[in-house]
């Protein structure tokens, strides 16, 4: 421990020996310092927040998604730093007093496009924080702060007339082109729609369903194949008709007394409606042709017993074979219409298979036809449905604003430079000064050939030291000595008296700008 405070004394007694150099280092220091500081101009800095909500009362499938919210927030961003817009700002603002020429007016285009910064909020992306910095080595403080606020003002005149201007001449431009293109393809698909009616009367016209040849070939057999079922059904049921018109009497015979009698006309009464059941596909085994059977065989003898007792018989038309006699005509009719269908349909696909066989390349006709009008029809409804969102947009942005705007934070006035930092500058190179002062001294003392202790000559040189006289101060020296230390007292002084001047100085700056 002894050791490190004799160390320290030590370094204290050689600074202190070369105090002069260590002062006047601290002195060229800090004036190079501060007066480079000086010659640096102050940056002053506004800013401005601005919320903007896209418009968004309709549903995604009128063209305003999230997605193209965000497009139209960037696109206002990149489209207020253009060059165009920036010349806009330099003309508004006392920039212009730097313009002499378009050489100039280029310069301070580039400077300010890097001086100007619009970023959106992370958690918030629809709040917009616009900021832009002047530190112009000619202009005053004043002047630059009413500078950096003027290009913030200018920038959100900008934004506001951007907003309601550029996507609404976007959006006319969209209709045009999208109404020149639909008139192209509606007489493309026209064209197409002809060819492809044109071959259908050509080769399809007679055959049933839709599609490609294939596909109405198979539909033909399928329904040739219903016709045949049809057919033999019908030829079946008209079989089984005549059968029972071949078995049922034309007329009836009934006695020939007045009004006849009674069990003979109720059985000729059963004996039609037998017929009527038989006609309809009852079989033997029906209850009610069983239930009438029964009846018939229990009112025969009677109506049997009442002709033996007649005097002759009158025939009357049997009501039951005029009843089979229709129903025959008509199962006759379905089978006729039935065959003449079936003739029709295999005639139609033998004249295409003749066709085909002649001419090969019916199907890919018939395949590249389709595709071409597939391919313009797809093509003819998207661009349709793309025209009508586009002018649903159109008909929004004109009768609303696309962008909800809000001015949060109008441009603010700044009063504090954002750079340099003046006051934290000088005090650092103050430090710095004495540092490199102190530092100084001390090497100086470190590089001289002396020994400060009695200890140090007898560690260095190895010979015992038998005394040391110390130094003898007479009262003229003395006076000079105290004479010297105030001397540099008062350089001291004034060097932090500067110090304060400098600060003081900057501070009222400040006060003038606000």
């Amino acid at each position: 421990m002894d050791g490190l405070y004799n160390q320290l004394r030590i370094a204290f007694h050689q600074v202190w020996t070369r105090r002069w150099l260590a002062l006047g280092v601290a002195w060229g220091l800090c004036l190079a310092g501060w007066l480079a500081i000086a010659l640096i101009p102050n940056s002053y800095e506004s800013k401005a927040r601005v919320f903007a909500q896209m418009q968004s009362i309709l549903p995604q499938q009128m063209g305003m998604t999230p997605a193209d919210r965000q497009t139209d927030l960037l696109r206002i961003k990149q489209s207020l730093t253009s060059t165009e817009n920036l010349q806009k700002v330099v003309r508004r603002t006392d920039l212009n007093l730097l313009v002499g020429s378009e050489a100039d007016l280029a310069a301070q285009v580039a400077k300010l496009r890097e001086s100007i910064k619009i970023t959106a909020q992370i958690d918030n992306p629809n709040m917009i924080e616009i900021s832009a910095t002047s530190g112009i080595g000619g202009f005053s403080n004043a002047q630059n702060a009413r500078t950096a606020a003027g290009i913030v003002q200018s920038l959100l005149d900008l934004f506001i007339e951007e907003n309601l201007a550029g996507t609404r001449a976007e959006t006319g431009q969209s209709l045009e082109f999208l109404d020149q293109e639909l008139k192209r393809r509606e007489v493309q698909l026209q064209e197409a729609e002809q060819r492809r009616v044109e071959f259908e009367t050509k080769y399809l016209g007679v055959l049933p369903g839709e599609g490609s040849v294939q596909q109405r070939m198979a539909a033909a057999r399928m329904e040739l194949s219903n016709i045949d079922q049809q057919l033999m059904a019908a030829q079946g049921a008209l079989s089984s008709v005549r059968a029972q018109l071949g078995a049922t009497p034309a007329s009836i015979s009934s006695p020939g007394f007045a009004g006849g009698g009674y069990a003979g006309q109720q059985l000729a009464t059963l004996q039609a409606t037998l017929a009527q059941q038989q006609g309809k596909g009852f079989t033997d085994s029906h209850p009610d042709v069983i239930a009438t059977r029964n009846e018939i065989a229990r009112i025969r003898p009677q109506a049997q017993a009442e002709r033996s007792s007649g005097s002759g018989t009158i025939n009357t038309p049997n009501p039951a074979y005029g009843s089979l006699r229709a129903m025959a005509a008509e199962r006759e009719a379905a089978v006729a219409a039935a065959t003449m269908r079936k003739n029709q349909i295999q005639a139609a696909m033998t004249e295409l298979a003749s066709k085909q066989s002649s001419e090969p390349g019916v199907v890919a006709e018939q395949a590249r036809l389709n595709r071409d009008y597939e391919v313009l029809k797809r093509q003819y409804d998207k661009l349709l449905e793309d025209r009508e969102q586009v002018r649903l947009r159109s008909d929004i942005q004109t009768k609303t604003d696309a962008v909800q705007m809000k001015v949060i934070d109008p441009p603010s006035k700044p009063t504090v430079p954002v750079a340099p930092n003046r006051p934290l500058l000088l005090t650092a190179i103050l430090f710095l000064a004495a540092a490199a002062g102190i530092g100084a001294a001390f090497a100086k003392g470190q590089l001289q050939p002396t020994f400060p202790t009695q200890g140090r000559l007898e560690q260095v040189t190895g010979l015992p030291v038998l005394g040391s006289i110390s130094e003898v101060f007479t009262p003229e020296r003395r006076a000079h000595h105290r004479q010297r230390v105030k001397w540099f007292m008062g350089a001291g002084s004034a060097l932090a008296a500067s110090y304060a001047l400098l600060m003081l100085v900057e501070f009222w700056q400040r006060s003038t700008v606000a």
